[in-house]
């Protein structure tokens, strides 16, 4: 029967990655073989039926910790997004017209902020609906959808509310939320180094398609309250150690209500229909598989990659890993292996899988969706992977930073 639950988790891993090719959404495979593996285990293993519960009540707690983190974040963007309070923001800031280096420079910097705060696909739907109407070459495109794949990986690591894997090692009371916020540094850094080589080159101006609309008050007072939670949500817990999931639940509800005054009939709940929950099944799915493979102690072979390999350049690896498998698994794995490492070693593990995956374009959501979005046979896995030497320089030197600056601790 474990030879069965590992055949079945094994599929299960290899359908994420062959999703473009299968046609088949990865949320409904993983949570098919996630929950599958566990109700089998249950079947064979009768007898210990209690021990089993409270392992499974245990994967589930640290689900559900997560899930509804995810819901609360991803409610507020969905309000915001729908309202289109962000890109109008970003049509007040930029002027009608402006040289290509220069708004690949602004661009990198919206990316990193932005994802720091919001998800990534967020992010790169703003962006990528910033630069497909300038009608670039497609040559400079790929250049600008290679440096926002990296900000929008480089800006999430820093803050819990940027990227899952840091949401994930931090619940795990791996860091802390001011180690957190010392990623930036290291993270900055090799943004910058990749927007200068990729702006070599760059030459003319660009005509900026604004659509500028006034934004009413209760958009204002909503996006303010955004801002106000992500500080309260970093405040509070270095502080009080208040839970980042019961601030944020606090303020979407103070936003429900607000928003219930302001708008009148307005159905706030719709936001909480729109967003992506694909994406939290496929969390589901991938964290009870790492359970199940968890409860069957496989987990514990991971830990031999430490002992084979120094442990930052272990984290470097890691981090390529995640250029071809995602990343949450790989960090689910890691977290469940029980590698014991320095507080600064998990500070270099957080940058490796959180921006690795923009190494490829099939590495992470935000490049999927910069795929997409570009039209068919624009953005390629070959003609971005041209870009391979210039995004592992620049990944190498924010882990080189981030090295440094991990010995701190």
């Amino acid at each position: 029967m474990d030879a069965l639950l590992l055949v079945l988790i094994a599929i299960g891993f290899i359908s994420i990655i062959i999703e473009d090719l299968i046609h088949v959404n990865k949320a409904k495979t993983t949570l098919l073989f996630g929950s599958l593996v566990w109700l089998l285990y249950f079947i064979s293993r009768a007898p210990e039926t209690e021990a089993i519960q409270e392992a499974l009540n245990e994967n589930l707690l640290e689900i559900a910790t997560l899930w509804l983190f995810l819901v609360a974040a991803m409610t507020f963007v969905a309000y915001l997004n729908n309202r289109g309070l962000i890109s109008n923001l970003v049509m007040y800031v930029l002027p009608a017209q402006l040289n290509k280096r220069t708004l690949m420079f602004i661009t990198a910097h919206f990316a990193f902020l932005f994802s720091a705060m919001a998800d990534n696909v967020t992010t790169t739907l703003v962006c990528m609906s910033l630069l497909l109407p300038l009608n670039l070459s497609r040559n400079d495109l790929l250049r600008f959808v290679a440096v926002i794949v990296f900000g929008v990986n480089s800006g999430g690591v820093a803050l819990i509310t940027g990227d899952v894997t840091t949401l994930m090692i931090f619940l795990a009371g791996k860091v802390t939320i001011p180690n957190l916020l010392l990623l930036s540094v290291p993270a900055y850094i090799g943004l910058i180094a990749l927007t200068f080589i990729m702006s070599r080159g760059l030459d003319g101006d660009v005509n900026i398609v604004r659509e500028i609309k006034p934004i009413p008050r209760a958009d204002i007072i909503a996006g303010i309250q955004f801002i106000l939670t992500i500080i309260s949500i970093l405040a509070l817990n270095v502080f009080f150690n208040v839970p980042p999931l019961l601030t944020f639940l606090v303020s979407l509800a103070i936003l429900f209500l607000m928003m219930q005054f302001i708008n009148g009939d307005e159905d706030m709940m719709r936001n909480i229909r729109m967003i992506e929950f694909d994406t939290l099944l496929f969390f589901l799915g991938v964290l009870l598989m790492v359970g199940m493979l968890k409860q069957l102690h496989v987990l514990d072979h991971l830990s031999e990659l430490y002992t084979i390999l120094p442990i930052p350049i272990a984290n470097y690896t890691l981090g390529l890993f995640s250029a071809l498998v995602d990343n949450v698994p790989l960090t689910a794995a890691v977290l469940h292996s029980g590698v014991e490492m320095a507080r600064g070693d998990w500070f270099t593990m957080v940058y490796g899988v959180g921006i690795g995956g923009s190494l490829l374009i099939i590495g992470s959501a935000s490049g999927i969706i910069a795929m997409s979005k570009a039209g068919h046979g624009t953005v390629t896995f070959v003609s971005y992977a041209r870009f391979f030497g210039h995004l592992i320089l620049a990944y190498t030197i924010g882990f080189a930073a981030a090295l440094m600056i991990g010995k701190l601790f």
